[in-house]
């Protein structure tokens, strides 16, 4: 019962003391817990910035070599195209040299070959010759049938005039105008109305006229009079169009003073033919090639001749004597 009084005693006491002691035990707990982290916190940033170093180390080597590849890899394709460039430019000089020299030794074989030329254009002159000559003779053909036509047409005329004026003819009884006694001989159309045949009508409509004429003139449409025929108001309309036909063709409107100096002040305008450096230009006035229709002998237009050194295929291409395809 002592010891139970003593306690109780002591009970304040001991409740201070525990709570004391377990307050300063809890104030350096957490001042050691706060230097653990600090600790921890320093060793493991040491470590993971060890490592990220490592990492940037591996990743610097791994660009490295990649980038590299890469840089090989262009380079190798750049000295490719370079020697292929040198290659073609290689086999293009040597093409060339090469066509230079056939194209040379064909022109001068067979384009400009003096002789086979001269030959050529002999040739071609003498055909030009005999074609003109050929259509000379035609165009002088084509003349005389013309005149023959003309003068038989002409000749139909003068017997159907004589016939339809046989009525004119000379008789015992009555003199023809054409056979006056007051002439020396009788006229050329007095012989030629004595062998006309008269012409024979057959339903006469009128005195010595053509039925054809009687029914064109008895059916002939009317035929008004110029005030019937255009309106009142025709000059006006006249007036009109010509305004519109002359602002339609109007080439500029620049007003024209005459007596005045303000045309003068503007530099005049030389003719395009006239004011050439290469002298006056004949297009216009001289007739080049002059063109005879009539005279031509069908209405298909001339051909080009081409020389003797090309020839033709069997399949219808035009070949070269060297071969070529032209």
């Amino acid at each position: 019962m002592a010891t139970l009084a003593r306690l109780q005693a002591r009970s304040s006491f001991v409740g201070d003391q525990y709570y004391f002691r377990n307050r300063v035990v809890d104030e350096f707990r957490k001042k050691e817990n706060d230097a653990a982290v600090k600790i921890q916190s320093w060793f493991r940033g040491c470590r993971i910035r060890a490592y990220i170093r490592y990492l940037h180390r591996v990743a610097t080597i791994i660009q490295k070599c990649w980038r590299s590849y890469l840089g090989k890899k262009q380079y190798r394709h750049l000295v490719k195209l370079a020697h292929y460039t040198m290659k073609m430019n290689l086999y293009n000089a040597m093409a060339v040299k090469i066509q230079r020299r056939w194209r040379g030794y064909r022109i001068r074989k067979y384009c400009f070959n003096y002789y086979y030329l001269k030959d050529y254009l002999k040739a071609v002159s003498e055909t030009n010759d005999a074609i003109r000559e050929a259509l000379e003779e035609f165009a002088e053909m084509k003349e005389r049938e013309e005149k023959k036509a003309n003068l038989e047409k002409e000749e139909k005329q003068r017997d159907y005039q004589a016939r339809k004026m046989h009525y004119l003819l000379s008789t015992k009884q009555i003199p023809g105008i054409y056979n006056s006694p007051f002439r020396q001989a009788p006229d050329p159309w007095e012989l030629r109305l004595q062998k006309a045949k008269p012409l024979t009508h057959p339903k006469p409509k009128g005195p010595f006229r053509d039925f054809n004429e009687v029914l064109e003139q008895r059916y002939k449409p009317l035929e008004p009079t110029l005030r019937v025929a255009e309106p009142i108001n025709e000059l006006k309309l006249a007036r009109e169009e010509f305004k519109r036909e002359e602002c339609a063709q109007n080439i500029h409107s620049k007003m024209f003073f005459p007596f005045s100096s303000y045309h003068k002040k503007e530099k005049y305008t030389a003719s395009m033919h006239s004011s050439s450096k290469y002298g006056f230009d004949s297009y216009g006035l001289k007739q080049f090639r002059s063109e005879n229709p009539r005279k031509w002998i069908c209405d298909k237009d001339f051909q080009t001749v081409l020389p003797s050194f090309y020839l033709f295929s069997k399949y219808g291409k035009l070949y070269s004597r060297a071969g070529q395809i032209v």
